[in-house]
């Protein structure tokens, strides 16, 4: 089947003009109109067929978004509730972030760091003034604003704490994830991660999460240098620690001299409905990482949070990134940023969720066995059998018009944008629930 499917012409200029009827629209190297229109099952193979083989997506062929919604490449549309793992929290293709975005790409792209922009300092002075700290180092994917954090407690660790040269360690809690480079999965305790991808970067201890005991005695070792904790675990199922964990982490640093490093680049900017995941506890840490959402979910964007202390060990040619910090990510980081203001997207996040806990609560218990979360980062326990399982409930979802994706089997993650609004929160509830008693 695939043979005749990659005879078919390569539609992907098409799209850019959704509008255009298929029959005008040519490709340069033919000059012919087209003939065949794309399919979910010919996407699904030509990515097979010349694509890694590093990720199970749930079949569905996404062509666009709007806000809430998704559409695939029949036109079937969706309710998307994964968010792109909290990247889009302002929404997909959310205009302020776009037309930021295509301004400044028609102006100015990249400098690279060799030369200054007008972009940068802007950017510099309102983020850091937002979250209140003294400087910001940015980069560009969450898992570099976790290199970036351990390069700096390290750092810092040598040339301030009077750690012996490389003996500094960071303590991080079972179940983390900040991504999969070789520092990440060094730090992980899933197979999935770090099987077979051997030696690991040394430097790294495991401690249980939610575990203020275990951090106690982890701190009490001179050479830590840093504890690197989600303020919630997202990618382990959305694991809400006790109320005061993060006021017992900062109480545990702050007496050790350990730097307190939230990974916040799932939890952050107003997802769980308060602009950090930290300030539900009025916790400020030594450092802070943020991603995903900075950018909208437009254009990679990261980046490092911390004060003069810390950012200042490093120095020229120590540490960067030809494009951190460019003049596009600056203007969308900017543009993303004041929306979550601007439209009070925290608030809406509280509000929004705590609606849908209550009525997921309400599914039978033969079915779910467990409903969690803060803000629009939730998720469900599936009570697995022979016959049913998160997959498959999330197949049935997509049927219905509501994409989700498992993770860690039994664990569904609900998490759509921060815009979304009451009645289609309640659409999606009937959906959710419709799905899971169809079981």
């Amino acid at each position: 089947m695939f043979s005749k499917l990659i005879q078919r012409r390569t539609l992907g200029v098409l799209y850019c003009n959704l509008k255009a009827p298929l029959s005008s629209v040519t490709t340069a190297a033919t000059e012919k109109p087209m003939e065949e229109a794309l399919t979910s099952e010919y996407v699904f193979e030509r990515e097979a067929k010349y694509g890694a083989h590093n990720y199970h997506p749930l079949p569905v062929a996404l062509e666009r978004g709007k806000g809430v919604y998704v559409w695939d490449v029949e036109g079937r549309k969706y309710f998307d509730f994964l968010s792109a793992y909290s990247a889009v929290n302002q929404g997909h293709c959310h205009p302020k972030i776009i037309n930021a975005l295509k301004c400044q790409a028609e102006k100015l792209t990249l400098t690279s760091r060799a030369f200054y922009s007008d972009v940068l300092g802007e950017y510099e002075e309102y983020i850091t003034k937002l979250f209140n700290y003294n400087k910001v180092l940015p980069m560009n994917t969450g898992v570099e604003s976790g290199e970036t954090a351990c390069k700096l407690a390290r750092k810092w660790a040598y040339t301030v704490k009077g750690i012996p040269k490389y003996k500094a360690k960071i303590i991080c809690a079972a179940g983390n994830f900040w991504g999969r480079t070789m520092s990440a999965i060094s730090s992980s305790t899933d197979p999935s991660s770090y099987e077979g991808f051997g030696p690991f970067m040394p430097g790294f201890q495991i401690i249980p999460y939610n575990d203020l005991p275990a951090l106690e005695r982890a701190v009490q070792d001179p050479n830590v240098a840093a504890f690197m904790v989600e303020p919630i675990q997202g990618e382990a199922g959305v694991i809400v620690p006790d109320e005061g964990y993060l006021t017992g982490v900062r109480r545990l640093c702050t007496a050790h001299n350990v730097l307190f490093i939230a990974d916040e680049v799932q939890t952050g900017l107003a997802r769980t409905g308060k602009m950090l995941a930290v300030d539900h506890e009025n916790v400020h840490p030594d450092m802070v990482m943020l991603g995903k959402a900075l950018s909208g979910g437009v254009y990679p964007v990261s980046a490092v949070l911390c004060d003069d202390e810390v950012m200042l060990t490093i120095k020229p040619g120590e540490h960067g990134s030809t494009y951190g910090g460019n003049p596009v990510a600056c203007r969308v980081a900017i543009a993303s940023l004041e929306v979550i203001e601007e439209e009070k997207l925290a608030e809406n996040a509280t509000k929004m969720g705590e609606l849908l806990r209550a009525e997921l609560m309400k599914t039978p218990s033969n079915i779910v066995t467990d409903v969690r979360g803060k803000g629009l980062l939730n998720a469900i326990a599936i009570k697995q059998s022979k016959d049913f399982d998160a997959w498959k409930v999330c197949l049935r979802l997509r049927d219905n018009g509501l994409l989700a994706k498992p993770t860690h089997g039994d664990i569904i993650r609900l998490a759509p944008p921060l815009t979304i609004k009451e009645d289609e929160i309640r659409e999606c509830i009937d959906i959710i629930h419709k799905t899971l008693l169809s079981f």
